[in-house]
This record gives structure tokens, sequence and C-alpha cells, in this order.
């Protein structure tokens, strides 16, 4: 059987970390089948649809490393695959040609039920106990039944027989299941009044019409499958295999929501991480290599996916893990890659600087690339570049009084501990200015004023950065530079001796 899977995601929000953790299941499963992965967008939701939500996601698709084989047409580009259309509302007339059919078979049925009818149907099952359901009111109309109803001028929906009896089928990660009909809540609606397809129907025929052969999606499509195998039986159609994936827990086991969470890929993506650490984490969210090895690319990835290996119990979003993950893809970066892909948000940062007044001088490439030794390990995302750095590209630093004095010390100490760290830095000069050659100086001096090195070091960093934390203090020297380092210790003694 050849293996066709897709992901058909709706354009009403953006790309959201559970639709594109199942993309992902998807791309994998079938790029390690040899199959065809399928992007169809189900845009039925005309009240809710956005282009740009549509853009969203497939810009966030793209970045995450997830071609797909046959899809819709984008940007000017045409529909690849010959399957189409991929955009739901195309199929419009071929989802009212399948429920004729159904309609001719007797398999559906028009429902001419009013509001005011299903509510006071739902009002006598609450206080009855009852599930809610559909009681079926118009199952076996008459022809003369109908035509005195739309003389009404009421206007139907189609609903679907859903029958008696168990649904079984087998799924590939949960195994064996059962479920009775009756758990369904009746006949259920397959086309609105206004001729629109419902989801169900909708996703059943497309999934019918394209030969998908695999259907992997949320553990909470668990319970539309009975309806969707009805569906597909009514239809004649062969029955695909269902693998239904955990849900991706908050810390605290609950369902991740945008209401509780950050949910929405492109946030992640502003933030800083990059998309192969990104994709590294969505894999081991909820799937296992059965090895210990964590770190993946995406070609790793391909070879390793098998659906078996995909657990059953919820998995839980772990920020800690997600950026440990993406510190090892930013190490494992290209010095041009990693200042490519730095160079946006540390002009971003520095943006903010001069909107607040301050004098900067714009980063180049070059500037960026001279500080990878001293950053490339102590970055967890991107966007943590500007707190690291963005002060060697500051003309004026302003530093606020209450960093240069370290805790153990008061301002007497604090201008005598500067003085001298001048006095010896300048000693070292400007041919000297190396991290190797400045340490051992300030150690002894130190040492020799029986002061603390980490108070005086702390000292020496909030001069010259304007903060308790840079990448290491030797060397945020020397890329400041020896005239530099000593025009800021110069302005933090004056701005100490203005406090006396």
């Amino acid at each position: 059987m050849s293996v066709r899977v897709r992901i058909a995601p709706s354009p009403t929000g953006p790309l959201h970390i559970g639709t594109a953790r199942t993309a992902l299941y998807n791309f994998l499963f079938a790029r390690r089948m040899g199959g065809t992965f399928i992007l169809r967008l189900e845009d039925t939701d005309e009240a809710r649809n956005s282009l740009d939500y549509e853009r969203d996601i497939l810009e966030e698709m793209h970045w995450l490393g997830m071609e797909w084989d046959e899809g819709p047409e984008i940007a000017g580009q045409p529909a690849k695959g010959a399957f189409g259309p991929y955009r739901q509302m195309q199929r419009i007339e071929r989802h009212r040609e399948v429920a004729a059919q159904l309609l001719r078979e007797d398999k559906a049925y028009y429902c001419y039920c009013t509001r005011e009818e299903l509510e006071a149907d739902k009002a006598a099952q609450e206080a009855a106990h009852e599930p809610p359901h559909y009681v079926g009111r118009c199952a076996h109309l008459s022809a003369d039944e109908r035509a005195a109803r739309e003389a009404q001028g009421r206007k139907p929906v189609i609903r679907f027989r859903v029958g008696e009896g168990v649904v079984a089928f087998d799924d590939i990660i949960r195994g064996h299941i059962e479920i009775d009909t009756s758990a369904l809540g009746g006949d259920l609606i397959i086309v609105r009044s206004n001729g629109v397809p419902l989801y169900h129907f909708a996703v059943c025929v497309d999934d019918a019409d394209m030969r998908i052969s695999h259907i992997i999606r949320g553990e909470d499509h668990l319970s539309n499958t009975p309806k969707h195998i009805l569906l597909f039986r009514a239809m004649g159609t062969d029955i695909p295999q269902f693998a239904h994936l955990p849900l991706i827990l908050n810390p605290d086991r609950t369902k991740m929501s945008k209401r509780k969470s950050q949910t929405a890929v492109a946030d992640y993506r502003a933030q800083g991480y990059v998309p192969e650490g990104f994709v590294n984490f969505l894999a081991l969210l909820g799937w296992s290599s059965g090895t210990e090895e964590e770190i993946f690319s995406m070609d790793e990835l391909t070879q390793r996916f098998e659906l078996e290996r995909v657990h059953q119990g919820g998995a839980v979003f772990d920020r800690e893990r997600l950026e440990w993950l993406n510190g090892q893809w930013i190490r494992k970066l290209s010095d041009e890659e990693l200042v490519e892909r730095l160079l946006p948000f540390l002009r971003d940062d520095v943006r903010k600087l001069e909107s607040q007044g301050v004098v900067v001088r714009m980063p180049a490439a070059d500037d960026v690339r001279a500080l990878l030794p001293m950053i490339r390990e102590r970055l967890p995302i991107l966007s943590a570049v500007g707190p690291l750095v963005d002060f060697l590209f500051v003309d004026e630093l302003q530093v606020d009084p209450a960093l240069l004095v370290a805790k153990r010390w008061d301002a007497a100490t604090t201008l005598a501990a500067l003085t001298a760290a001048r006095e010896t830095i300048a000693a070292v000069g400007q041919v000297s200015f190396e991290a190797d050659e400045l340490e051992p100086p300030l150690r002894q001096l130190a040492e020799v004023r029986g002061w603390k090195a980490g108070d005086l070091f702390m000292a020496i960093r909030a001069a010259v950065t304007g903060r308790t934390a840079t990448p290491p203090l030797f060397d945020t020297l020397v890329a400041l530079g020896y005239e530099r380092t000593l025009e800021r210790l110069d302005a933090a003694r004056a701005l100490l001796s203005e406090r006396r």
C-alpha cells in the first residue's frame, strides 16, 4: 500500500505547537516510508478564516523544514499534486455530490428541526439525566411531511444515519478500540442549512478522494474516529489506518491551550529559537528513539521515526529542555550561519536603545563574528545576544550607581578599587591588551589589597558594561578595547565621586 498522509490545518489562527507536532510526525512517517506528505487547508469556517493566518501556517511550516509533496496554490505558485483542489472550500461541489449520493441511498436525510425544538430536547435530556443526543424527529419523514416543513420556510440540514452497533478499529498507537454508536450523540449533521459541509463530513470525503492511507492526529480526535469510520463505510471507500498522538500538556499536566501557554510557533521563532532545535524538541514531545540520544537532525529523525514508538501518555512541554536543545543546535551552527541569524536580534536591541535616546553604533557582521568565541556557549536562544553584548555598541554608557558597589563594599571602597584597577589595566598597555595579560595583575591586585577577586571583578564589570552579567570579564574588556575600557572606568569613578 502506498503511504499517503496529510496535515489539514484551519487558517483560523497561527500555527499551533500541537498542529506543528502533528505535521512533523506525518512528515517524518511519510519520509521514512517513502510516501507522500500532503498539505490541505480546511477553510470552511468563513467567519474566522484569515489570509494572515494562512500565511503564518505556510511560513512556519517552511521555517521548520517541512516541505509538502502535494498542496494548494500559494502566492502565485500553482498547486502541486493530482488530487486537488487542496482547499476545502474549493471542494464544496464534491462534498454536495457525495451528500446527494448518501441521500439517494437513504444513508442520510433532511432534518428540519428548529433551534427551539433542539433546545427543548436537550433540556428534557438534562432533566432525565441522559447524555445529549438527537432524538431522530426527522429521521423518517414522508414526502408530504418534508413538503409541509419546507412550505413553512424551514431550511434543512443534512443528517447522517449513525445506526446501531459497535465500531471497532485498531489504532497504531493505542491498540484495539471499540465504541458503541449510542455514545456518538445520534445522527450527525454533515451539511449545514446553507449548503456548507461540516468538518466530520468534509474531512472524510477529502481523505477518501485523496487516498489517504494513514490518519495521524491528536488524541482529542479519538472520539470522532467512529463517526469517520461510519462515513467511510457509507461512502464505500477504503478506511485509513489511524494513529492518535498524545496530548501536549503544561508542566502542571493540564492540556496546553493558548489561554494558559504560549502556543504559536511564530512566537518561539521571534524569541530566537532555531528551527533545528525546535524540530528536535517537537519530535521528542511524545516519541522516543529507544536510546539515550537526544540530539537529532531532521534527516536523523527521518531514519529513526516509527509510529510504534509514540507514547500513549500526555507529553509535558518542558521549556527548560527546549532551551537546552536549542542551545545545543546554536553551538552546532557554523560561524557564518550563526552571525546571519544573530544580527537581526542584536540590531533590534540596538534600535531599542536608539529609541531611548542612547547613542549607539549599528553592529556589522564582522563585529558579531569577532564576539562568537565569547558568546556562543552562553546563548540558549538567539535573542539573548543583545543583553550579552549590546553595551559594546553604546557610545556613552549610562550606569546605575547602585550596580557599582559590591554587596560587601561601600562607595569609598569601590572608588578605591576602580582607581587601582584603572592603573593596573593602563599599565598592561595597549599592545599587550589581551585576556591572559589582564587577569593575573588584577587577581594580584585583589590579593594585595585583601579584596575578594569576585568583588573587584564585579565592580569592573558594572563600570564598563552597566550590568552584572556579561560574557567572561577579560574577554569583555578586550572586546571593548583599551581606550574605551579606561574611559568607562573613568566615567564610573567620576559617578561615584559625585555621589560621595
